[in-house]
């Protein structure tokens, strides 16, 4: 979310198994909200990675996939995010 991690991490308590917070823990970083997204890890990208890596800690998945999707997706490029050009999830 465009959120604190503290919005969601409110919730954690009543979630069953295990729960990833992803979200914004400040603002004016950019000057689009693809990049923002990208740099606090809460674009969708960086939701499909987080997964892979709770998915690989579980053994669900190879511990390679994570590693392959930063690199498919460049996660470490701010540039390269391309989430949230207008508000919501567009």
């Amino acid at each position: 979310t465009d959120y604190m991690k503290a919005v969601p991490d409110q919730i954690r308590q009543f979630v069953p198994n295990e729960f990833a917070t992803l979200g914004a823990d400040g603002f004016g970083f950019s000057d689009t909200r693809a990049a923002a997204r990208r740099f606090f890890k809460n674009d969708i990208h960086s939701i499909v990675v987080r997964s892979l890596e709770m998915l690989a800690r579980r053994g669900e998945v190879d511990a390679q996939a994570p590693v392959q999707a930063i690199e498919k997706y460049r996660l470490h490029n701010v540039n390269a995010g391309s989430t949230g050009n207008a508000g919501g999830e567009s």
